[in-house]
């Protein structure tokens, strides 16, 4: 089978073929500093004083809270670049004879609730009803400013760097599974008390990795900053892995999977390293200073865990278990999606 006849599956283009497509199409120039790559979740453009983040990304998986999803989830990838995400635009598609009033209004509201958390400005937009949905999607596009010398990208982190992973796994997902198959959950023997916890992880510990982000950003060794979202952990150390062209050991023992998480993705059968993962935070810091991150996340009662090294390219990508050293999966198709 040729390239053009393939089909590809729900969930994001293999990280090879993206990479071609963008050295094929897309170009630079004089202002743009980071442009489009694998690995890099925003677009970075020089103003003279400041640099000009951009980001867009798309809620396709959640239904409920769909408008709080938009903000946090685009908010998360401009504090990654270091800067503070300020001006936000949103085009919502609406599905045909599905749409109220009050659907409408639930998903501005979210908007504007989760806006004001993070003193982000609603600027424009659009919305319309669309032919051929079956939900509601929301995409949004997120504006925000760097210093010259405090922007970091996916590509800065370096060979011999300590991966730390900020909060747990899998935080968005736990939330989804709990919100789009509670009453399944329930039939399969988990107990409504977990399913709240579950439900509730959409705020705590919450999607947002703003304040996490805020404090590695001014700490010393910090080389980059990147945050799992569709495809898991495992996808997301894959493309920090691309991004800065190294090889990357993952130690299994030392990740954190909250336990609401790991028992809703074993009554479901799902494997905890796929499945979206928004409200963690991978951070590359040199291995000097490593503890001391740590420490300061510690201080701010934030959880972190050391769970993997960059290292050379020729060494591979892998997963460090009891049994042995082998592949780190990468799942182009997020988990989340064998639920719906």
């Amino acid at each position: 089978m040729t390239n053009d006849e393939r089909v590809f599956p729900a969930g994001k283009l293999p990280l090879e073929f993206l990479g071609a497509l963008l050295a094929r199409y897309t170009r630079t120039d004089a202002r743009l500093v980071t442009g489009p790559r694998v690995g890099e979740d925003v677009a970075v453009i020089d103003m003279g004083d400041r640099y000009m983040v951009v980001k867009t990304d798309p809620i396709t998986f959640a239904t409920d809270q769909i408008g709080w999803y938009a903000v946090h989830v685009n908010a998360n990838d401009i504090v990654t670049s270091g800067a503070r995400p300020l001006w936000m635009l949103n085009t919502v598609l609406l599905p045909e004879n599905k749409t109220t009033p009050a659907l409408v209004e639930g998903i501005f509201s979210q908007l504007h609730e989760a806006c004001e958390g993070l003193g982000i400005v609603l600027v424009g937009g659009h919305t319309e009803v669309a032919w051929g949905l079956d939900r509601p999607l929301v995409v949004g596009v997120l504006i925000g400013e760097v210093a010259h010398d405090q922007l970091l990208t996916t590509a800065g982190a370096r060979v011999g760097d300590r991966i730390l992973l900020v909060k747990g796994i899998p935080i968005e997902g736990t939330a989804i599974m709990a919100r789009e198959r509670y009453e399944d959950l329930l039939a399969r023997g988990i107990e409504p008390a977990l399913l709240e916890r579950a439900r509730n992880y959409l705020y705590d510990p919450g999607i947002s990795v703003v304040e996490a982000a805020y404090l590695a950003a001014g700490h010393p060794g910090v080389h980059a900053m990147h945050d799992p979202t569709e495809g898991g952990l495992a996808t997301a150390l894959h493309e920090m892995a691309f991004a800065c062209d190294a090889g990357l050991r993952l130690w299994a023992e030392r990740v954190p999977v909250l336990p609401e998480g790991a028992q809703l993705c074993r009554a479901l059968g799902l494997d905890p390293l796929g499945v979206i993962a928004s409200g963690a935070l991978l951070v590359a810091v040199a291995p000097e200073q490593a503890d001391a991150l740590i420490a300061r996340y510690a201080g701010a009662e934030i959880a972190c865990a050391h769970i993997a090294d960059l290292t050379p390219p020729e060494e591979g990508i892998l997963l460090c278990e009891a049994t042995g050293a082998r592949p780190l999966p990468r799942f182009d198709v997020d988990e989340i999606t064998r639920i719906f």
